[in-house]
């Protein structure tokens, strides 16, 4: 990473960005794969010399989140900046959250990539970081690079880490393919979901998951009607449904009705992907016929996306 004497970025400058919902491992692709649909979250921030920085929320999550320098954008955007070389005097940001918090669509990933162009784009043009530079910043902060890299990307990214290194490459999605969101009232922490998986997994195991994350990208980018068998994982979903039976329960029998049902990252949303509008109707009418018989019944959301082609855009306003 490059290096810079500690300099202030300049008061009166106003950036907006939005950035999409992703959907990590998608089943197979765990850790790798990740989907752009389309809910968004959008923010602005305007840099100040008062040294204030403010937060205004509203949305998803607005009753929890700080509105101080403790807001996770605001101290991304402080931690990006002091990283090459740069600090603010003072932050007002203003946040519309739509991205469900803790449900497994990208939420955090979301807030970190935000928070990492916005800084990007509050630099002076010549200092600013190349694409590969902002991956490496988002993937470091959040750990790996299957919601951040869809996020800033669009579209299905593929994504890999060398000698500490994160890389990914993005896919466009086959047109017929339509993203169905079941999301539970229930939150449920990525944390809590990892701590479930077991340190190792038998070698038989992997290789099957490896077979299927390829035909996954296969289903996904040419032929959808090989998404159910595609769909199949064998490394994360199983050991996390006791900490999510109600999604694992809706998963299991849309999936037993022939449909391409997945956890969404960590969970608990379901996900399940549709090949064409008739499909899609009937996944949400079945959807709907088995949450209204279950005693969970409550609270559940049921929402037809898109795959987002275009990943996070960032908006630079003129000063008055």
């Amino acid at each position: 990473m490059r290096t810079f004497e500690r300099t202030a970025i300049a008061a009166g400058q106003r950036v907006s960005v939005r950035v999409p919902a992703t959907s990590a491992n998608l089943g197979p692709g765990f850790d790798s794969l990740g989907l752009a649909v389309t809910l968004y979250d959008q923010v602005s921030v305007e840099s100040t010399d008062d040294g204030v920085f403010s937060a205004e929320v509203a949305g998803e999550g607005s009753a929890e989140l700080p509105r101080d320098e403790s807001h996770l954008i605001i101290a991304t955007i402080r931690d990006t900046l002091g990283r090459v070389g740069f600090e603010s005097n003072g932050l007002r940001l203003e946040a519309t959250n739509v991205i469900p918090h803790g449900r497994g669509l990208g939420s955090s990933a979301a807030a970190i990539v935000s928070a990492v162009l916005l800084a990007n784009a509050l630099l002076p043009a010549g200092d600013r970081l190349s694409a590969q530079e902002v991956l490496q910043l988002c993937s470091a902060q959040e750990g790996h690079p299957d919601n951040v890299a869809p996020a800033l990307a669009g579209r299905l990214a593929i994504s890999w880490e060398t000698a500490g290194s994160f890389f990914s490459t993005a896919v466009d999605v086959h047109p017929d393919i339509i993203p169905i969101v079941a999301i539970p009232s229930y939150e449920l922490s990525t944390e809590t979901a990892r701590n479930l998986l077991p340190v190792s997994v038998p070698h038989h195991v992997a290789a099957a998951n490896a077979g299927r994350a390829a035909l996954l990208v296969q289903a996904l980018t040419r032929d959808p009607s090989l998404l159910l068998p595609a769909t199949v994982d064998a490394l994360h979903q199983s050991h996390r449904a006791p900490a999510m039976a109600p999604s694992a329960d809706l998963m299991a029998s849309l999936r037993a009705a022939g449909f391409a049902s997945v956890v969404s990252g960590a969970g608990p949303t379901v996900m399940t992907l549709a090949r064409g509008r008739q499909q899609a109707d009937r996944i949400q009418e079945q959807i709907h016929a088995i949450v209204t018989a279950s005693p969970t019944a409550d609270g559940w959301r049921v929402l037809e996306l898109e795959v987002d082609t275009d990943g996070a855009k960032v908006e630079m306003h003129r000063r008055n």
